[in-house]
């Protein structure tokens, strides 16, 4: 077991290595090799050892607090669509762990802090279009319905946690009924979409580096996926909360990802101007509440890092506001939370 691995001090670890030690003869675990993967905004924790000739992760989700089974139940209906998920050796869903393959160590999210020449990245963005028309052509049995109350219910903590938490702002009436209705407004615009499977986190941190071999990315931490508007996922890969795209970056692949749709029967609308707006307008509405998020994660759970993303956010919300008129007072109240001033619809 690695130096850096304890299981003195951690039951839930020592709990795991039990498990484990189950599985050993079955799949060649070499148990000594076990050693800290990654972990996430949740209570989710994630190890990698050896076998005999490769290595293999170790999911912990804690049942108190965490549910695998939709991890299972999502992977069940991913396998089949072809694109690159991890394959379940072996699961303990009561006691919440989950024996899966490896799909590597490197995410985009890491990769992109290399320079990367336009020639690569468009070869690798363009083949995870690909697998995002795969994903969404996925069966959506048993998925909760990501509805327009679901849509309002989220959205609130961008009052709650990013206003008033995190920005320390008292909203007056008027401030809480502009936002009342903006966000009705976009919830009930971004239900009027086709509904799919919607992963809800398909981003950089989430998709792994193609292996050896393979053309597409690998996917991963799809477990909280739902029933839902086809113009999530886009949104949030083009508008990503770890990486700034610029507007011609951003235009070009929803472009290349609208063709591949239609090709492949997805419903998606015959205008691109009208799914440019669908998917803005989805990305300001997930941008909003990933602002509240973040403020939520470091005020409350002490990860402080989210909030190294808040201004990437902060300028894909203005992006889109600043671009629809109907937008102009939260536009408004942005500026004043931000301590700039708003002149005929421009900032200064």
């Amino acid at each position: 077991m690695s130096a850096s691995i304890s299981a003195a001090s951690d039951p839930r670890l020592q709990q795991a290595i039990t498990w484990l030690n189950t599985l050993k003869s079955s799949f060649g675990l070499d148990l000594d090799t076990l050693q800290a993967a990654s972990s996430d905004a949740s209570f989710r924790r994630y190890f990698r050892l050896k076998t005999q000739d490769r290595t293999v992760i170790l999911m912990d989700a804690p049942p108190a607090s965490e549910d695998c089974k939709p991890f299972v139940h999502v992977t069940q209906l991913l396998a089949p669509t072809g694109i690159h998920v991890p394959e379940i050796l072996a699961a303990d869903t009561e006691q919440g762990f989950l024996l899966l393959s490896d799909l590597g160590k490197d995410n985009f999210q890491h990769a992109l802090k290399t320079p990367m020449a336009q020639s690569e990245l468009d070869k690798l963005y363009r083949s995870t279009l690909l697998t995002l028309v795969k994903l969404q052509q996925a069966d959506t049995t048993g998925l909760p319905p990501y509805d327009e109350q679901r849509l309002l219910e989220e959205l609130q903590v961008f009052p709650e946690w990013y206003v008033q938490k995190h920005r320390q702002f008292e909203l007056s009436e008027q401030d809480k009924s502009m936002l009342s209705d903006t966000f009705a407004q976009l919830a009930q615009a971004n239900v009027q979409s086709a509904t799919v499977l919607v992963h809800r986190d398909f981003h950089s941190p989430n998709l792994m580096m193609p292996l050896p071999g393979q053309t597409e990315p690998g996917v991963i931490d799809y477990q909280d996926a739902l029933a839902g508007p086809i113009t999530y996922d886009i949104a949030s890969l083009v508008m990503d909360a770890r990486h700034t795209w610029t507007e011609e970056q951003q235009l070009d692949w929803a472009i290349r990802y609208w063709q591949a749709a239609m090709e492949a029967g997805l419903d998606v609308p015959a205008d691109f101007a009208i799914f440019h707006q669908q998917y803005e307008w989805m990305g300001l509405q997930r941008n909003l509440r990933i602002l509240g998020v973040f403020a939520r994660l470091s005020l409350r759970d002490g990860k402080h890092h989210y909030l190294d993303h808040m201004p990437r956010l902060l300028g894909y919300v203005h992006q889109v506001a600043s671009r629809y008129e109907c937008f102009n007072a939260l536009l408004r109240l942005l500026n004043r939370l931000e301590g700039r001033q708003t002149i005929l619809g421009m900032t200064v």
